[in-house]
């Protein structure tokens, strides 16, 4: 696709991820892409490159791009690095939320000011819009406004305010769990930034239908909101069903961060209740450590506090199915990635779920916090085993029609409409 008219536009994140690359590369493809600003890059055989080699500095590989980008990436990582290597060692001041010199937070907020301050130049070379997600535009987008550029805006999570009302009930309903919701510790400043980088957007981008019914919440007059669901990685080639007879355990795989928001209470307690007709593997870290319930739960089935992506791909391959019961979700990449891998998903309305799936043909759809609906559908594969092989193989073709390269197509496309 060619871009019939020269505009430029710079792109910021400052951590990267798949959807970031694939929106990166389609901006590169389509000829609208200036600069890309981030944290840390890594390019194949550089010395950064090599350096992630070194298993202390193994996020780095993490942060991979597209070789083509390099000449249009600009980076600052000392604030990340910091964040990183203070994670790791431990150091919990300077991690803090919000007010850690390395917190996520900060490395945000850095980022942003730093393309902010360039875009008086950025302008007098073409550019004239900036794509940027939430907590890291406040600075961009109050600067872009002043000369005239486009803002267009990524929400890659529900509204804070849905999330506070939806997620409310959850501390009274499992007050055990309660400490595993930490939405509840962002503060007013912080929660008034996201209003104010909503106000200043022209476009807002979600990847989900559930992301865009959220911002229902909003108390203002919103602009135009594109819902562009992600891409799926590469589907296998050898994906193996186990055999429908017999009277083995039906594996289950729950794979994301062991917070209830995700909807881990339900999934153990249905778990508990069907102990003896399933296995359970969960793969994620604490949202908290003194968590009594989940550090309970977690010593009744395998538990993987992290593994590199190649081997949760590989997990996923021999489970007989993905278990994705979260209560607020902006998309959840991990429904995408088990239905490329063949393994089916259960999940719930509150995800990328009823955009990518259909129930009983490629996977199946349950309210959110519904748990006997959760055992309903588990109790469903145990007398029916052979849907798991139809769905898995159906969730496969659903995963091979949209490849990350799609998105990225999709992603431009929404911006053309709008320059």
């Amino acid at each position: 696709m060619n871009q019939p008219f020269n505009m430029k536009l710079i792109l910021t994140h400052p951590t990267g991820n798949a959807n970031v690359r694939a929106t990166a590369e389609g901006l590169l493809q389509a000829d609208l892409l200036s600069d890309f600003y981030t944290s840390v890059a890594s390019f194949p055989g550089t010395l950064l490159d090599r350096l992630g080699g070194i298993h202390l500095f193994s996020e780095i590989r993490r942060r991979r791009f597209n070789p083509n980008l390099r000449p249009f990436t600009r980076v600052w990582p000392w604030r990340e690095v910091g964040r990183i290597l203070t994670s790791k060692a431990g150091i919990v001041s300077l991690n803090r939320h919000e007010t850690g010199y390395f917190s996520l937070d900060a490395v945000y907020q850095n980022i942003d000011k730093k393309v902010a301050a360039d875009l008086k130049s950025a302008a007098s070379r073409g550019v004239e819009a900036v794509y940027h997600y939430e907590d890291g535009s406040l600075f961009t987008f109050s600067q872009a406004k002043k000369i005239g550029l486009k803002c267009f805006y990524d929400l890659p999570i529900g509204y804070w305010r849905a999330a506070l009302k939806l997620l409310k009930g959850e501390r009274e309903r499992f007050p055990d769990w309660a400490v595993t919701l930490t939405n509840f510790e962002d503060s007013e400043e912080k929660l008034n930034r996201k209003d104010e980088e909503l106000s200043l957007a022209d476009v807002i981008i979600v990847a989900s239908t559930f992301t865009a019914t959220t911002l229902l919440d909003y108390p203002g007059i919103l602009p135009p909101i594109e819902v562009i669901p992600y891409g799926f990685p590469p589907v296998c080639s050898n994906r193996e069903f186990a055999p429908a007879s017999g009277h083995r355990r039906l594996k289950i795989l729950f794979v994301g961060g062991l917070s209830q928001r995700k909807g881990i209470a339900d999934l153990f307690a249905v778990a508990e209740e069907l102990e003896h007709h399933i296995e359970l593997t969960v793969v994620g870290c604490k949202a908290v450590e003194e968590c009594h319930a989940l550090n309970i739960a977690l010593t009744k089935h395998t538990w993987i506090p992290s593994l590199p992506h190649t081997d949760i791909l590989k997990l996923m391959r021999q489970h007989d199915v993905l278990i994705f019961p979260s209560l607020f979700e902006g998309f959840g990449l991990v429904i995408s990635e088990a239905m490329s891998q063949g393994t089916p998903v259960i999940t719930t309305e509150r995800t990328a779920g009823p955009d990518l799936i259909t129930n009983n043909q490629n996977g199946w759809l349950i309210r959110a916090g519904a748990r006997d609906e959760l055992r309903t559908s588990i109790e469903n594969l145990l007398t029916n085993p052979s849907v798991i092989r139809s769905n898995g193989k159906a969730a496969m073709e659903t995963a091979r029609s949209r490849p990350w390269n799609m998105y990225g197509k999709d992603i431009t496309k929404a911006i053309i409409k709008y320059l």
